[in-house]
């Protein structure tokens, strides 16, 4: 004899509804309305940031995106961007060089290759690594780091500077450059990169590398053929938060940097500026107008942040069906 009661189920649903119940339509409510309040604050952002743009553009004396001198108190004004969107995207490319295969390589080594009695304590470190503050960084970049660049430096200029890029046009100089500034980025996104990598090495299914070894691979072969590429979008996504940080990094590269109006393609020589070091370097002493002109750079770092994620997106999505993140 059936003895389940019966004011415990549910009634059936009329044909062609569906049952809601309170809570998910709550949920859905909430979710909804947060995705909604995401694209209204970030369009609130570049209205905002268009308006004061405009303002400031129309009466730039120079060329706001070739123009090298940045003098919005001046009268006339001349400002411009070009060095700075030089100095940024130059100093983001160096710190992602150095920094992505340092994080993949210590990422892997905690997942797949250090003991558990070894792994864990690195790992906390990484982690206590990605909470300094910038302004930390940039204070041991600026009495550490810059010190200690010297003899790199002079290395450098002396065995490569025919390409160039390592040709130092001042040897002996204060080692305040784009390259420096570089380094220091890449130190400071190695763990937000290292963090993110090693989270998605742990979700590659274990019969993937249990089957590579039981066809006889190496554990070098088992990365190579199972890890990397089931985790090639988190990889993708991994390095696009640690460019974000990089793109975006003030504290640390205006203590480090020293800017100055010049486009150089001598890496090693203390000159450039970057978008945030401009900001936070001006910001307190500018006018209205000149505030103006700082914001209609942060636009254009503003673009360039939107542009870089949205590239990102498109090879997570490209190349989803061949990582594994889609089954």
């Amino acid at each position: 004899m059936d003895t389940t009661p019966t004011d415990s189920l549910a009634p059936p649903a009329p044909a062609g509804k569906t049952v809601t119940r309170a809570g998910d339509r709550v949920f859905l409510g909430l979710s909804r309305g947060s995705g909604i309040l995401l694209l209204v604050i970030m369009a609130a952002i570049a209205v905002f940031l268009t308006v004061r743009t405009i303002s400031a553009v129309s009466q730039d004396h120079g060329n706001f995106l070739t123009t090298f001198e940045w003098n919005a108190d001046n009268t006339p004004p001349v400002f411009g961007i070009a060095v700075l969107a030089y100095g940024t995207v130059v100093s983001s490319v160096i710190a992602m060089v150095i920094a992505l295969p340092v994080s993949i390589g210590i990422a892997l080594f905690i997942s797949h290759y250090a003991p558990r009695r070894v792994a864990s304590p690195l790992a906390y470190v990484v982690d206590l690594l990605a909470a300094v503050p910038s302004i930390v960084y940039g204070l041991w970049g600026a009495l550490y780091l810059v010190p200690h660049m010297q003899g790199l430096t002079a290395w450098l200029s002396q065995y490569l500077g025919w390409t160039v890029v390592f040709k130092q046009s001042a040897p002996g100089t204060a080692a305040r450059s784009l390259f420096t500034v570089g380094i220091l980025l890449a130190i400071m996104i190695i763990p937000i990169i290292t963090n993110v990598s090693r989270e998605v090495f742990r979700q590659v299914p274990r019969a993937h590398e249990e089957a590579a070894l039981a066809l006889g691979a190496t554990r070098w072969e088992v990365v190579r053929m199972s890890v990397l590429p089931f985790a090639r979008s988190g990889i993708v996504s991994a390095s696009m938060l640690g460019l974000g940080r990089a793109l975006g990094e003030t504290m640390a590269v205006a203590t480090v940097l020293s800017s100055s109006p010049v486009l150089t393609a001598h890496i090693l020589d203390p000159a450039g500026g970057t978008f945030a070091q401009n900001i936070a370097s001006h910001f307190g002493e500018a006018t209205d107008f000149g505030r103006d002109a700082l914001i209609a750079s942060g636009l254009v770092l503003f673009v360039i942040t939107l542009l870089v994620n949205g590239a990102a997106r498109m090879i997570i999505a490209r190349r989803k069906e061949y990582s594994g993140a889609a089954a």
